[in-house]
């Protein structure tokens, strides 16, 4: 039956090319061309994109504030100096954007660990330092989670044992890595209040199995891109002054 149905289908398609008497094969060669330091350089086009290079590289290498050491989310177990700093500036700035919307504070902040590409190096900090932070088009929304949904994230991050970086959210763990105190804002969570977190739309859809923030009722949307804010935090700031600290701890 199998070699009938073949036989058809052969027959079906050499009647339909054989009817197109425009149909013609033809023969494609192709080769691969290496770009290396054989290749001359086009001095014409050099000279016209020029202008606009000594812009861009302008526009990135503007110094807005300066890193006293090296910021690694290597360094840290459950929280880095680099995370903290994130966290705490989305914080600072998405904030007063988030009040001026709906005449309410963020409660705290979540973002990940994945989402830190790259480290801060000793010296100056420009637009640049931020690109190689954030390459990506994230944007900070705020969630509105019940007290007990915020549970189920802060279960998430006991389980996972990773610095994703935090602001304005202690979690203490014992020697068995069990929870043994949080708090929002050094206060208590309540199972029966709503707290509104602040974090990434790439998060909010789920991203790194945050799965927690699809029982979120409420979302605002604050068109600001975590990669402006941090260029926005840069230029507010002098020196950065980050460290790892007991956000985030195992309880001795």
């Amino acid at each position: 039956m199998k070699s009938i149905i073949k036989l058809f289908i052969s027959s079906i398609l050499l009647a339909t090319f054989s009817c197109n008497e425009g149909f013609q094969l033809y023969e494609v060669q192709s080769s691969r061309v290496e770009i290396n330091n054989s290749v001359s350089e086009d001095s014409t086009f050099l000279k016209f994109i020029k202008p606009y290079k000594k812009n861009i590289e302008k526009d990135l290498y503007t110094t807005y504030a300066y890193s006293p050491k090296n910021y690694d989310k290597k360094n840290g177990d459950l929280n880095t100096a680099v995370g903290n700093m994130m966290a705490d500036a989305v914080y600072k700035l998405a904030n007063p954007v988030f009040k001026s919307k709906k005449s309410k504070n963020i409660d705290f902040v979540l973002l990940n660990y994945g989402g830190i590409r790259s480290a801060i190096s000793t010296g100056n900090i420009n637009k640049k330092t931020a690109y190689n932070l954030m390459p990506f088009e994230n944007e900070v929304v705020v969630a509105k989670l019940s007290g007990k949904d915020v549970y189920e994230l802060i279960d998430y991050l006991t389980i996972a044992r990773r610095a994703h970086p935090i602001s304005r959210l202690k979690i203490e763990l014992d020697k068995n890595y069990k929870l043994v105190n949080a708090e929002i804002n050094n206060n208590k969570i309540n199972i029966d209040k709503y707290y509104y977190v602040a974090t990434s739309d790439f998060l909010l859809k789920g991203g790194d199995k945050m799965t927690f923030f699809e029982k979120s009722v409420e979302n605002t949307v604050l068109n600001y891109k975590i990669r402006d804010l941090l260029i926005d935090y840069f230029i507010e700031i002098d020196t950065l002054k980050s460290k790892i600290d007991n956000r985030f701890i195992i309880k001795k």
